[in-house]
């Protein structure tokens, strides 16, 4: 009889420890249960394009780790884009039409895709927003040219160089990324705090990320708004410096978004869940100290950004060598891909950067910016991702908050329109 209680026993022990192993296997390939109330991806893969900047790095990791193999996704395919530009049309065209279904992106940018504010033709293309890629991170660089003036987070002495330079005859111009873009509203705002209008007294260009620091060097223009490795690599060279990083603006910023185009979305939910589960897992990877040095040395391979690992090391630590004699260690204005709420894609957020494209005349001051948010901004499939993966720590609200810049103005989601009219410089009445 205790033999045989024995014997049962082990086999109940066994067959345990056998749906343990399953259980283990299963969450393995599906972490967190990702679909165990449904069917899995509808299709295996996506073309997700980026742009060679560090803020992408959490769809190199995705990629290379294998998170997106992991949720069922091990066809997605991580395509380098020559500028936002090309982003645009890729996404304009779709997979099916040899584009991109979705992207590592500007934030404004599905709102202008969305609205056909940039498209050809102004043909609307509806996208969505499922995750924030990351906080922080992008600075703007000047020329070496203005060290002695000492130009740094007061734009007013900016000025005060800039109108000598004028007086001399000469140019200047100020780069950024992609019109009514997330580079182009820092630098904007920036110049304006100090009086400098940037549509009357400079010059503002458009120039892709990987090529600031080559027109830099050629003397094309006086400063310029990117994100990393760009702003390092122009101190690495000697060809200029940061006058200050876009945290020091308004810390813990919003910066890049995963978007998706809708049709995507509408066709494939499943794949778009597993799609963001993948980039929140890899967001979470990315922000852990322990990870910071083979992030650095993932984005910096030949097929993601080209460049030496040393000019992403540093800043994605959070040791800010400005290159005019400054060298900030554990910068509280580090990128963050997690950390924070990094990830979450706040509405209020959202509608800041439609107000400041209002502000700029992208979008007429009438605009129906609740509705546009409404489409595009997809913070609850966020929340469903993050649910399935486990994760406990999420926003209450889709808002933030109030926000405070660092010229004492203040963004209350409540009240745009108020926040609009505190604005010296601006494009409406």
């Amino acid at each position: 009889m205790q033999n045989g209680e024995s014997k049962t026993r082990r086999s109940v022990l066994k067959g345990a420890a056998a749906a343990l192993s399953l259980t283990a296997a299963a969450r393995l390939a599906l972490p967190g249960g990702a679909f165990a109330q449904g069917a899995g991806p509808e299709v295996k893969g996506a073309k997700l394009g980026f742009i060679a900047l560090t803020d992408a790095s959490p769809l190199f990791v995705a990629k290379e780790k294998g998170f997106f193999a992991k949720h069922g996704m091990p066809d997605v395919e991580v395509l380098k884009q020559a500028s936002w530009g090309t982003t645009r049309d890729n996404l304009v065209l779709g997979s099916e039409g040899n584009g991109i279904d979705g992207a590592h992106i500007l934030t404004p940018m599905p709102y202008l895709i969305s609205a056909g504010r940039v498209t050809q033709n102004n043909v609307p293309v509806p996208m969505q927003i499922l995750a924030r890629l990351n906080t922080n991170g992008q600075c703007i660089s000047v020329a070496k040219e203005y060290l002695d003036a000492k130009v740094a987070l007061d734009s007013k002495v900016f000025r005060t160089a800039t109108e000598k330079k004028k007086a001399a005859g000469k140019s200047v111009k100020a780069a950024m990324t992609f019109p009514g873009g997330t580079h182009d509203l820092w630098i904007r705002y920036w110049l304006a705090a100090g009086g400098i209008d940037p549509d009357k007294d400079i010059e503002t260009i458009v120039v892709p990320p990987p090529q600031m620091v080559a027109n830099m060097k050629v003397g094309t223009m006086d400063a310029f708004c990117v994100g990393e490795p760009w702003n390092a690599q122009l101190v690495q060279q000697g060809l200029g410096y940061t006058a200050l990083t876009t945290g020091e603006l308004w810390k813990d910023h919003p910066e890049k978004a995963f978007a998706l185009r809708a049709a995507y979305v509408e066709k494939y939910p499943n794949a778009t869940k597993a799609l963001t589960m993948a980039v929140l897992e890899a967001q979470a990877w990315c922000d852990r100290p322990e990870n910071k040095d083979e992030v650095a040395q993932i984005a910096a391979k030949r097929q993601w950004m080209n460049v030496p690992v040393g000019d992403v090391a540093g800043r994605i630590k959070g040791t800010i060598d400005y290159g005019d004699g400054r060298v900030v260690e554990n910068s509280p204005f580090v990128m963050k891909f997690w950390k924070d709420h990094a990830s979450y894609p706040f509405q209020s957020h959202d509608l800041w950067f439609l107000t400041e494209d209002i502000r700029w005349g992208k979008f007429e001051a009438n605009t129906d910016t609740k509705a546009l948010i409404a489409k595009v901004n997809r913070e609850d499939i966020w929340r469903e991702a993050a649910k399935a993966l486990g994760v406990t720590d999420v926003p209450a609200t889709t808002s933030r908050g109030k926000e405070t810049f660092f010229d004492g103005k203040v963004f209350d989601p409540a009240d745009p329109a108020a926040y609009l009219a505190s604005l010296g410089i601006k494009r409406i009445a």
